[in-house]
């Protein structure tokens, strides 16, 4: 209960500094650098007479790190050391950047999941392909195909199988298999990048990369395009 009475606070305070913000934007030049240098001989005063100021709570960090970026901020920091406004800045990316790496998927409502289970039995012969179709089609649910095979009942062992295992399949396929994914990267200044990587599977080795900020079909199909040589050995290739 107090954390979120802290996190509401937090919001509140930040929405008023946003606001103030907006409403300096609308003032002359004059107004604001007069301002600016009568808050700074105040300042002054504080620090000639040796006074602290108090402690520094979240929204007055969050919004110095804000405001940093606008103007250069070394001259004007005042109330703590350059390397500490450094270290707030790489906190608040250390806190976005965990909460953009959520581990794993979010799990499906549990009547999804039944729905899913009484499909597959229903239909012993529907794959997790065709599940998933039948969901988006007819209901209007977009799932995807692995969702689908990790609700799915377990097929009982059937014993040895005298198929070709995967790891044998890409043992003896290596150099005619490429593989390709997104990854996610955050700037400085918390903006989100999606880059496209190809890796030839029997070499480990990168051939193409690619960032974009919208990532689409059409881009990816062009990435491939221009990755892949029309002269190319390559038969399968391995995505997501």
């Amino acid at each position: 209960m107090m954390c979120v009475m802290h996190t509401t606070k937090t919001i509140y305070q930040l929405g008023i500094d946003l606001f103030s913000f907006i409403s300096n934007l609308l003032r002359s030049r004059s107004g604001l650098a007069a301002e600016n240098l009568f808050l700074r001989k105040q300042l002054a005063l504080y620090q000639e007479r040796g006074k602290k100021p108090v402690r520094i709570d979240t929204v007055a960090k969050l919004t110095l790190i804000g405001l940093s970026k606008l103007f250069n901020w070394k001259a004007a920091l005042m109330v703590v050391q350059p390397q500490t406004l450094v270290r707030w800045h790489r906190m608040g990316f250390r806190l976005f950047w965990r909460w953009k790496s959520r581990p794993g998927r979010p799990s499906i409502p549990e009547g999804l999941k039944r729905l899913i289970q009484q499909m597959a039995r229903e239909n012993p012969l529907w794959g997790e392909e065709r599940i998933a179709n039948e969901l988006l089609l007819k209901l209007g649910i977009r799932v995807s195909p692995r969702t689908v095979r990790k609700y799915m009942p377990k097929e009982p062992s059937r014993g040895p199988r005298n198929d070709q295992r995967w790891a044998t399949f890409l043992r003896n396929h290596a150099g005619a298999i490429l593989a390709c994914d997104f990854f996610v990267v955050v700037t400085v200044t918390f903006r989100t990048l999606y880059v496209f990587v190809i890796l030839e599977h029997g070499s480990r080795r990168l051939i193409h990369v690619g960032v974009t900020a919208h990532p689409a079909a059409e881009w990816t199909l062009q990435q491939l395009r221009q990755a892949i040589p029309s002269n190319h050995k390559y038969r399968f290739l391995i995505h997501d």
